[in-house]
């Protein structure tokens, strides 16, 4: 399976779907072509709406929609839907509507657009609220599983998406659940989490740091809220060691997700990588490496944190 970003798996497996479901419709601020429901609408045109750049209108025809009986997919870049919390707050989380937010361009790996379209504080937003699950997958596969699995789930979900091509790490018979994360590679030295984006990246540092003779266990923490408490605990007692890897503000996040768990649960030295400060304008790669979010960069964090 190529390379792929979550977003093209995302309107691909929209296009599917609602050939299937006729109460999937897709809402979008001006932006179609780049969250990828614009396939969906032309093939789907009485399903589809494009209510321009007005974000918080959307998101409150989205409820209206799903309140009504339609399984609404509103689409933007992360920073621009989440942004609009206040009406994310009432009109869905309180209301508890089947609304699924789609933010896509997630994170600094979107280059070179810069912090201005950089979605870098939603997951630490969203996760405030009651009621709204968040999902952010690792590869197409799982992309397009969670897809299949938010119209069935009933309430209010937040998929992150990217803007890059992931490469594969999923196994060929995975099934996306809920609450489930994926150990991709067995360790006992360190468990480092990781999601979406830096998924890849994580497993590249634990061949890295193999070389070096530390064994890193790599799981998938698609589920971000809620968390996998229970491959969290078993993993953390295992290794003593935890490490979270994220394309996002290093508050508030899947690390600080983490951090919570294991301090009411299983207090464990535990080191966050994410982005500290604000984004910037720069190639992928090259922001990847500066924020220590490469597999190299990542490597080098576990073993500061290890004193290897």
């Amino acid at each position: 399976m190529p390379a792929k970003a979550t977003r093209a798996a995302f309107g691909e497996a929209l296009l599917e779907l609602g050939a299937r479901d006729e109460r999937i419709v897709t809402l979008d601020a001006d932006l179609s072509k780049s969250t990828m429901t614009a396939k969906f609408a032309k093939t789907y045109p009485q399903r589809a709406f494009n209510v321009g750049i007005a974000e918080s209108n959307m998101i409150g025809v989205g409820a209206g929609l799903a309140l009504s009986g339609r399984i609404p997919f509103v689409c933007s870049f992360a920073c621009f839907v989440v942004g609009r919390f206040e009406t994310i707050r009432i009109s869905v989380a309180y209301t508890n509507a089947n609304v699924k937010i789609v933010g896509t361009h997630a994170g600094i790996a979107i280059g070179e657009d810069g912090y201005s379209q950089m979605g870098l504080e939603d997951v630490a937003c969203l996760r405030a609220l009651p009621n709204v699950t968040i999902v952010q997958p690792a590869d197409e596969l799982e992309a397009k599983q969670a897809v299949a699995w938010a119209v069935e789930h009933q309430g209010p979900v937040y998929l992150r998406l990217t803007r890059q091509n992931l490469e594969p790490v999923s196994p060929a018979d995975y099934r996306f659940q809920l609450g489930r994360w994926l150990t991709l590679r067995p360790g006992t030295d360190v468990t480092v989490i990781a999601s979406g984006g830096t998924v890849f990246n994580a497993l590249e540092a634990a061949k890295q740091l193999q070389a070096d003779g530390v064994s890193a266990e790599v799981i998938n923490a698609a589920s971000i809220k809620p968390l996998d408490e229970d491959t969290l605990v078993r993993s953390a007692t295992r290794t003593r060691h935890v490490v979270t890897v994220e394309d996002h503000s290093i508050a508030g996040g899947l690390g600080g997700a983490v951090a919570e768990t294991l301090g009411e649960v299983l207090p464990t030295p535990l080191k966050r990588l994410g982005v500290t400060g604000f984004g910037e304008s720069g190639d992928a790669k090259g922001l990847y490496a500066k924020h220590g979010l490469d597999p190299a960069g990542i490597a080098a964090s576990v073993k500061k944190f290890l004193n290897r």
